[in-house]
């Protein structure tokens, strides 16, 4: 168990019971109970204390109604008349909180502040005559004889009688338990919570608002969406003095803000950034605050995600650019001009250029401190990008290879003469021809056991890159599959046919096609997806989002004026908070352009 001013890091199982003072504490997926235990006399009492039914806009009293049930055994006494209401100690504190007693709670017609007062009578008339006798001989019976006497008493009541019990008994048992445990346990309770719910739970009292700003309980609840990291700290908000703040809480409502941004938040006009003429953008690359863009043009232009001012030109080659990577400060590109080029992207100096291949670079990929290049001489070379040395040339395709896929231990490569070749860099070996295709192999995916790959024969194979065994056959487009991205055996897929594809790789399912009254009228250009969306662009002129899991259309992101007369989005790249299109035209209705649109912000 870690410092409590520190928090308590969590592990839970889907139901887990705890011993506490007198409790056992069962905590599940969707509710929390409480049994009191009285060893001598084997009575269990069981309550649901916490059900979560919390609403976002709801009321945080609005508990799902508490459940009891009590056992009537031979050997099991009632529960013991005149229980002390609960009394809170002081609790320990997060860093730079003052310690404070449990905040006084009024329940309907019972008070309990903390110092054990008793319960005040809801009736004020004088007691009838006999009623002292009666209670004592009460007192003087068996357990199984009180409740065999309040059976009967129930019975003989009417239903206004019955309904003053009920106002009597009920509030006997609604008491703030959380106030009852240490901290390490209230949290854990507080940890099988929804955040929507912790969130709402911050609102009940102090006490609970300082459970609920628990950073490691925050960090927990990131970890199960996928959030790595808090928000950086010249953006943190100041709180009010006398609560800690949760950097991992502040994580978390940055992202929902940023996902419901990026569903139905106002669309803010775009950043947009001039640079290339009338030319072609052919490559994109987006990563951290950096894009860098290559055209047809000869150039590659660096620009600020955050201004939009482009803030270098990178000159050199003498051919089109046809093909680029970029990781922290370097970019590399390929070029009609036979060569490639490393640059440093803070500077714009040209640190290398790479000579070997003696036709157009039409394709790479970069791993670490290599980059393996395709060219249409039917050639991959594998090149140190710091020495620009060349340290291996793979031969064996016999038309221009495509696409490429490394991972620091194998090349794949797709190319016009229908195969797909996996191959050793070290050695220089090809290992597997994976025949199978009937035309040009245009796209591939790869993720070090499965390659994918595309084709223009409509078809798309998933292969085993160790036996070089085809799997899977994927069949329903129509066309070109001209843009693929694969993560966790779950395969996204755009065609020329102007649909997209959802599959899972392992069983070969088609899970969901985009499609329907929304869908694009023209060949899909590009695309990506995360855990959430599938981001999709056309030559129609737009970028649409869809949701991953239902593949229901959610709306469209950019829409060019002109779209459908000769207006296209020829490439985006997204992050969690911002997406870059490239665009432009064919017949110069739309001039070329990037544009920006930034989803962390108030779009109130």
């Amino acid at each position: 168990m870690e410092n409590p001013a520190d928090g308590v890091k969590v592990q839970r199982s889907p139901q887990t019971a705890v011993s506490f003072n007198g409790f056992i504490l069962k905590c599940e997926e969707n509710s929390v109970r409480a049994e009191i235990v009285e060893e001598s006399s084997r009575h269990a009492f069981t309550e649901t204390w916490i059900q979560p039914s919390i609403h976002v806009n709801g009321d945080i009293n609005n508990h799902t109604p508490m459940k009891r049930k009590l056992d009537h055994g031979p050997e099991v006494r009632s529960f013991p008349s005149g229980k002390k209401p609960c009394k809170g100690p002081e609790y320990p504190s997060p860093t730079g909180i003052v310690p404070c007693p449990a905040t006084p709670t009024t329940f309907g017609h019972i008070r309990t502040n903390g110092q054990g007062q008793q319960r005040r009578r809801i009736t004020s008339i004088q007691p009838p005559t006999g009623l002292q006798e009666w209670l004592r001989t009460f007192q003087s019976w068996t357990g199984p004889e009180k409740l065999l006497a309040l059976d009967e008493l129930i019975d003989s009541c009417e239903p206004t009688q019955v309904k003053h019990m009920m106002q009597v008994i009920e509030p006997q048992f609604q008491r703030d338990f959380i106030s009852l445990l240490p901290k390490e346990l209230a949290l854990y309770v507080l940890s099988f919570l929804e955040p929507k719910d912790l969130l709402q739970a911050a609102q009940t009292c102090r006490y609970w608002r300082i459970l609920a700003e628990d950073n490691l309980l925050w960090r927990e609840k990131c970890r199960e969406e996928g959030i790595d990291e808090p928000l950086p700290l010249k953006k943190r908000k100041i709180v009010k003095p006398g609560f800690t703040h949760s950097p991992w809480k502040s994580a978390y409502i940055r992202q929902h803000r940023i996902d419901t941004n990026w569903r139905r938040g106002d669309l803010k006009s775009p950043k947009v950034l001039k640079g290339h003429d009338d030319h072609v953008i052919t490559c994109l690359q987006f990563c951290g605050n950096r894009i860098v863009s290559g055209s047809d043009d000869n150039t590659l232009k660096v620009w600020s995600a955050i201004t939009g001012k482009c803030l270098r030109t990178l000159v050199g080659h003498t051919g089109g650019v046809w093909s680029s990577q970029m990781r922290d400060n370097i970019i590399i590109s390929g070029s009609t001009d036979r060569t490639l080029k490393v640059w440093n992207a803070e500077t714009g100096e040209c640190i290398h250029t790479l000579y070997g291949h003696t036709s157009t670079v039409r394709c790479m990929h970069l791993h670490e401190k290599r980059v393996v290049s395709g060219s249409r001489d039917a050639t991959l070379r594998v090149w140190d990008i710091e020495t620009g040395q060349c340290l291996h040339v793979l031969m064996g395709h016999v038309a221009a290879v495509r696409c490429v896929q490394y991972d620091g231990r194998r090349v794949v490569s797709g190319a016009y003469d229908f195969m797909v070749k996996v191959w050793d860099p070290e050695t220089e070996t090809c290992l597997h021809t994976l025949q199978g295709h009937t035309n040009r192999v245009y796209s591939l995916q790869f993720d070090g056991i499965h390659v994918v790959s595309g084709s223009l024969d409509t078809s798309i194979r998933v292969w085993d890159v160790e036996t070089g065994n085809c799997i899977h056959t994927l069949t329903g487009h129509q066309s070109l599959t001209s843009g693929m991205e694969l993560k966790d055996n779950i395969l996204v897929s755009g065609n020329a046919d102007s649909t997209v594809k959802i599959w899972d790789i392992k069983t070969g399912q088609c899970l969901q096609t985009l499609q329907g009254p929304h869908k694009h009228q023209s060949a899909v250009t590009c695309l990506q997806f995360n855990k959430n969306f599938v981001i999709t662009s056309s030559d129609d002129g737009t970028v649409k989002l869809w949701d991953l899991k239902t593949g229901e259309f959610i709306r469209n992101l950019v829409t060019l004026e002109s779209g459908g007369s000769g207006g296209v989005v020829w490439r985006i790249r997204a992050s969690n908070t911002k997406l870059v299109c490239a665009v432009g035209s064919r017949n110069g209705t739309e001039e070329t352009k990037l544009l920006v649109l930034d989803f962390d912000v108030d779009m109130k």
